[in-house]
């Protein structure tokens, strides 16, 4: 169960009572990162990439993950970024194997759109996701180990010239590369991914991504 605590907005001292949210972990468990009631919540100002993630170690299989960093948004528009402890176990491990779940988390800005991202490409077996040392055209770069994908919050459809853009980014750090959108493609831009072999996938409200081509639907079934 998720831990819960009084949290006071230093900027107009309404109290809150927060309950951190908790992320399935590949193996299934639920994960939540361990609040620190001893320190006192402050408020975000400049955000920084590092800044949004934490260590938090999973105790139905010993994974340590990078999960969101617990913030709280106050309704005199001061948001709160909720200290955490160390490291800590999540959910007891199942008795009996169960077949993983897959991360998601409910779309309602981008910085969700970025995590559920995230999550995913976590499901698909990288690690270490961090933001891109090259920034896409359009959208956001994520790069992980021998893997980059851009996701696209934008209120159009992908182009064949987005794709390309990815896949030719892609070619010279000799990494994989996926494409994920919250509107979705053109069917130029489908075809093109079809013929340069790029998985494409729609990021759905909820936040599970829904493939969206051949590539990705194999993509995916090899990671369930």
């Amino acid at each position: 169960m998720s831990e819960s605590l009084p949290v006071r907005c230093p900027a107009c001292r309404r109290s809150h009572r927060f309950t951190a949210p908790a992320y399935p972990c590949a193996c299934g468990a639920p994960v939540a990162a361990p609040l620190d009631p001893d320190r006192v919540p402050a408020a975000v100002g400049h955000r920084s990439w590092r800044e949004e993630w934490v260590t938090v170690r999973c105790g139905g299989c010993g994974t340590r993950g990078e999960w969101p960093q617990p913030e709280l948004g106050c309704p005199c528009g001061t948001v709160l970024r909720i200290p955490v402890t160390g490291e800590r176990a999540g959910a007891p491990a199942a008795e009996e194997p169960r077949r993983p779940a897959v991360p998601s988390v409910p779309i309602r800005t981008a910085r969700d759109a970025v995590t559920a991202a995230v999550l995913y490409l976590r499901r698909l077996g990288h690690d270490g996701i961090r933001r891109a040392d090259q920034r896409p055209a359009s959208g956001i770069g994520l790069a992980g180990r021998d893997v980059l994908a851009q996701l696209d919050p934008s209120a159009r459809p992908a182009t064949p010239r987005d794709v390309e853009c990815l896949w030719l980014t892609a070619m010279t750090e000799s990494a994989t590369c996926l494409y994920l959108s919250l509107t979705g493609y053109t069917e130029e831009a489908v075809a093109r991914a079809d013929a340069l072999d790029v998985p494409l996938f729609v990021l759905e409200p909820s936040g599970a991504a829904r493939p969206e081509n051949a590539p990705a639907v194999a993509l995916d079934a090899d990671a369930s």
